[in-house]
C-alpha cells in the first residue's frame, strides 16, 4: 500500500510540508547556501531571508520580530523557555505550576529542575478536559517563580483558558510560559491578549519541516542560554541558522496567517461531520474533545468495547493515532484522558482524528466508512 492510498488523519502527530513552504525553502536548499553570519554576499542574503521569516513568525502571533528566536524545534522551545527562566529567576521563587495534561516536552524539562531543588505543582483538568482554575488559583503562591500551562492539549483538542492562567500567573508575580505547539496555526494566537511572557512553536505542526521551531520571548523577560556558543539569535539560542528551515517555517506562518479564519470553519465543519458519521453507526461512542473551547481540527473519540490500537491496526487505510501510550509492546491509557475520570477500561477504546489542509469531505466518508468497518468487524468476534 502505498502513501497515496492511505487517509492521513494525524495532522497533530505532524503535518506535511505545505507545497508553498517548499518553493521558499528551495533556494536556500540549493544555490543560496551563505551563513548569515558571513558578510559577504550570498552570507547578506541568508540573513535578509531569516530577517523576513522572522517578521512572518512574529506576525501571526502578534510579536515583535526581536522577541522571535528560532530553535530546533518545540522540544528545544520548551526547554529554553523553562530551563531558561528558571536558571533567571531569583531565589525566593523555587515552584513552578503547571497542568497535569502537559507534552513530555514540558514534562521531562520541569523533572530535570524538579531533581535540582525546584518543587512542581501539578493542576488537573475537569471532565471536559479544560484546565481546573479554582485548583490553579489555588496553587499559586508567593514562591511561585514560573507557571507553564500549554495553550492546546495535543490528544483532546481542549484550548485551555491560557487569558485567565497568565493574569492571575502574573499578577502573582510568576512568569508565564505555554506551548502553543498544537495551537499556533490552527486558531488565532496573539500573544498580547493571552499575555503571556513566553511561547513555544513547532514548525511541523504547521506545514512547515521538521527541526525547526521558535520561541517568543516578552521584551524584558529574563532568561538565561542553555546552550552556549558564537553568539546567534543574540546569545539566546546560539549555532549557525538552519537558513532553509527558518524559511520555511516563516512562509508557514504567512500561510496560516492568510486564511487561519477561513481554514479553521472548513476543518471544523468536516470534524463535525466525521463525528456524526460515525455516531450515527456507533450511537454510545463518545466524544472527549470539548464542543467548546477546542482546536477545530482535532476530534478524540472512545468506541465502546474495543482498543483503540487494535481498531487502527485494523484499519490499515488510515493513518490516525489512539489515545494510548505504547512502551515496549504494551498499551495503556494516556494521562490526558485518564485525567478527564475516564476508567481506564473506557479509554482504551480513545481515538484521535486530527484533520488538515489536505482533508476533504470524501476523505472524511471514507475514514468514517473504514473505521466503521474495522470497529463493526472486531465486535463481531468479541
Amino acid at each position: 500500500m502505498s502513501a497515496e492510498d492511505v487517509i492521513y488523519l494525524d495532522h497533530n502527530a505532524t503535518t506535511p510540508l505545505a507545497p508553498q513552504v517548499l518553493a521558499a525553502m528551495l533556494p536556500f536548499l540549493t544555490e543560496a547556501h551563505g551563513n548569515p553570519s558571513s558578510p559577504h554576499a550570498p552570507g547578506r542574503r541568508a540573513a535578509e531571508a531569516v530577517a523576513v521569516a522572522r517578521e512572518q513568525v512574529a506576525g501571526l502571533i502578534g510579536a515583535s520580530p526581536a522577541e522571535i528566536f528560532f530553535t530546533s524545534g518545540g522540544t528545544e522551545s520548551n526547554n529554553l523557555a523553562l530551563r531558561g527562566s528558571a536558571a533567571a529567576a531569583s531565589g525566593d521563587r523555587r515552584r513552578i505550576v503547571t497542568s497535569t495534561v502537559e507534552h513530555p516536552a514540558t514534562v521531562q524539562p520541569l523533572a530535570h529542575l524538579g531533581s535540582h531543588g525546584w518543587t512542581v505543582t501539578t493542576v488537573g483538568v475537569t471532565s471536559d478536559g479544560h484546565l481546573d482554575l479554582p485548583a490553579f488559583h489555588a496553587a499559586l503562591g508567593a514562591d511561585v517563580g514560573l507557571v507553564t500551562v500549554m495553550l492546546a492539549q495535543n490528544e483532546t483538542g481542549a484550548v485551555m483558558p491560557l487569558t485567565k492562567v497568565a493574569a492571575a500567573a502574573r499578577a502573582a508575580g510568576s512568569i508565564v510560559h505555554t506551548d502553543a505547539a498544537q495551537a499556533v496555526g490552527k486558531i488565532a494566537v496573539d500573544v498580547d491578549e493571552l499575555g503571556v511572557d513566553l511561547l513555544s512553536i513547532a514548525g511541523h505542526k504547521l506545514y512547515a519541516p521538521k527541526g525547526i521551531g521558535a520561541l517568543y520571548v516578552r521584551t524584558d523577560t529574563p532568561l538565561a542560554p542553555v546552550l552556549r556558543g558564537a553568539g546567534q539569535e543574540h546569545g539566546i539560542r546560539p549555532g549557525t541558522e538552519n537558513v532553509a528551515g527558518i524559511v520555511g517555517l516563516g512562509a508557514a506562518s504567512a500561510l496560516a496567517r492568510a486564511d487561519l479564519r477561513e481554514e479553521a470553519a472548513r476543518t471544523a465543519e468536516l470534524r463535525d461531520q466525521l463525528e456524526l458519521r460515525l455516531r450515527a453507526a456507533v450511537p454510545t461512542l463518545a466524544r472527549l474533545t470539548p464542543r467548546r473551547g477546542s482546536l477545530p481540527n482535532t476530534l478524540l473519540v472512545v468506541f465502546p468495547h474495543v482498543a483503540g490500537w487494535d481498531l487502527l491496526e485494523a484499519c490499515p487505510t488510515l493513518a490516525a493515532a489512539t489515545g494510548s501510550a505504547c512502551h515496549s509492546g504494551v498499551h495503556r491509557p494516556s494521562e490526558a484522558v485518564l485525567s478527564m475520570g475516564l476508567e481506564p477500561s473506557a479509554a482504551r477504546g480513545a481515538v484521535r482524528l486530527s484533520l488538515g489542509r489536505g482533508t476533504s469531505e470524501e476523505h472524511v466518508e471514507a475514514a468514517a466508512a473504514a473505521l466503521l468497518d474495522a470497529y463493526h468487524g472486531l465486535a463481531a468476534r468479541r
